[in-house]
């Protein structure tokens, strides 16, 4: 038992970064009554851990690689713990936004060492079992978030689903120390800092442009000032790379078509995939009165499916072609989020959104435990480390970009559906009605008018979710085409897709 430790010690930190890409959402309702936080506000909460965890991943390999994987896994430990405690801790939108971004750069250092810190414990078979387990843990967590989420919420306090991770913080650091092998690096070259401010802020800006996009429009000055230093940021991004002597980011590897099919596929998949259950959480809660924990559950389904279909695909398409798979994954992610909004009415209630849940699940379960190792297998043996990363750090962006984007749809539908409506100030209510506000709203009005205005907020909540699904539709039909048209088929005198020592396969979230 005790060769399984350090296996243990590893599965702990990813549980919990992973479980708070998710657990959150169900969350979002309480916390937007007991902050009092805008619904710009409550976006940053799930995208500041996003977003920070995307941009930081290449750059803490790097840091990984040079100080230690033990001691970048212990330090991301520490500071996601610090982190949690000040979400749990927070008293106004503001400071949760911060801490949460914290959380990321702690999650991010954490992530970026997982499979250095299993190939250094294992060998051959062991190895494999390893991540065998490791990948289970990590579907787990996407399935026990909403659910766990829902528990804490519901039976203590939406700020325990951040005190939560305090104890096994402890206990994964001290393990840490105890179980797992130093590694001293490799302090040989430079760190790429310009590569990673210039990354850093490119995302950043791209994110913050589609936010301000929801409420000062599309061709405000603001908008369009932050798009224009996204675009010189990821310009200099690509001339820094250029230079350097040891990129983030192999620039060539770009010019590789099935690479950049799968990094495609990669960046849309989650924006089409998750995004909108951020919204769905708050529909369910608002509107149709579900409990944090039922509204959990009704996410449970697709997470079942999900898990099911990748353990069949894993046992009988293993060696088929991972443009099929992943093509076809991404389409039925997409047809699943037409299907949901074709389901949903203004009289719909949770059962609507089963059926659509479930086809995304299935595709769920085809492209995640597909998508790294063809990442891998598209390019040099040697590069399959920094492949694996960038497939991470284009999933978190894309599920950062995609919480924005489909907020902005969801409220600018909203907003149309109450204009039409004739509701008084239909921007400011449709944005609090996004904010998990409803309930808010309507006891603002007159007793005799009020069955009108949560009629109205019915409409205005489904016209939202309608517009969000049919983004995230659009999102995975167009990545599903780009993998089928980019994305060669293996050839069989490939090298193995097998990682290079210190690197392993991305995570299937």
């Amino acid at each position: 038992m005790r060769k399984w430790w350090p296996l243990v010690t590893v599965c702990l930190g990813t549980f919990m970064l992973l479980i708070d890409v998710t657990i959150v959402n169900v969350a979002l309702p309480p916390m937007a009554v007991d902050l009092h936080t805008s619904f710009t506000a409550l976006q940053w909460v799930v995208d500041g851990y996003a977003l920070s965890l995307a941009v930081l991943l290449l750059g803490a390999g790097a840091l990984g690689d040079r100080y230690g994987h033990r001691r970048l896994y212990a330090i991301g430990l520490v500071v996601f713990a610090l982190a949690s405690l000040a979400c749990g801790l927070a008293t106004g939108g503001g400071t949760l936004i911060a801490a949460r971004v914290v959380q990321g750069v702690g999650a991010a250092a954490m992530f970026t060492t997982t499979f250095a810190l299993l190939n250094g414990a294992y060998q051959g078979r062991e190895r494999g079992v390893a991540y065998g387990v490791w990948g289970g843990v990590s579907g787990a967590a996407a399935a026990i978030g909403p659910v766990l989420g829902g528990l804490l919420t519901d039976g203590i306090n939406w700020r325990w689903i951040f005190f939560v991770n305090l104890p096994i913080s402890v206990a994964a650091v001290v393990l840490t120390f105890v179980v797992l092998r130093a590694d001293q690096g490799n302090r040989r070259g430079t760190f790429d800092y310009a590569g990673t401010v210039t990354f850093t802020v490119a995302a950043t800006a791209l994110t913050l442009a589609v936010i301000r996009a929801n409420t000062e429009g599309w061709t405000a000055f603001a908008t369009w000032g932050l798009l224009l230093l996204s675009a010189v940021g990821l310009l200099a991004f690509v001339l820094v790379e250029r230079r350097v002597a040891h990129p983030m980011l192999d620039l060539a590897l770009l010019r590789n078509r099935s690479f950049g099919g799968i990094l495609v596929g990669a960046l849309l998949v989650n924006m089409a995939a998750f995004a909108a259950f951020t919204y769905t959480s708050i529909w369910l809660q608002t509107i149709v009165g579900l409990s944090p924990l039922r509204a959990g559950l009704v996410g449970l389904p697709m997470s079942i499916v999900s898990v099911v279909v990748s353990g069949i695909a894993g046992a009988r398409l293993h060696g088929r072609s991972p443009r099929i798979i992943i093509g076809t994954g991404l389409l039925l992610i997409g047809a699943g989020s037409a299907l949901t909004a074709l389901l949903l009415g203004p009289d719909s209630s949770w059962p609507a959104l089963l059926a659509g849940y479930a086809v995304i699940g299935a595709g769920v379960g085809l492209v995640m435990p597909t998508l790294a190792e063809a990442a891998m297998a598209s390019v040099p043996r040697e590069r399959s480390g920094m492949a694996a990363g960038a497939v991470n750090t284009a999933r978190q962006l894309g599920f950062a970009i995609g919480i924005a984007l489909l907020g902005t749809a969801f409220a600018g539908r909203a907003r149309a559906h109450l204009t039409d409506a004739g509701a008084p100030n239909p921007s400011d209510t449709a944005h609090g009605l996004a904010g998990g506000q409803a309930q808010r709203i309507l006891a603002a009005v007159p007793a005799d008018v009020r069955a009108t205005v949560d009629n109205a907020l019915h409409g205005a909540s489904i016209a939202g979710l309608d517009a969000a699904f049919l983004v995230a539709a659009g999102a995975g039909i167009l990545a599903g085409i780009a993998v089928l048209a980019l994305v060669r088929p293996a050839r069989p005198a490939a090298g193995p897709s097998a990682p290079a020592p210190g690197k392993a396969p991305a995570v299937t979230h």
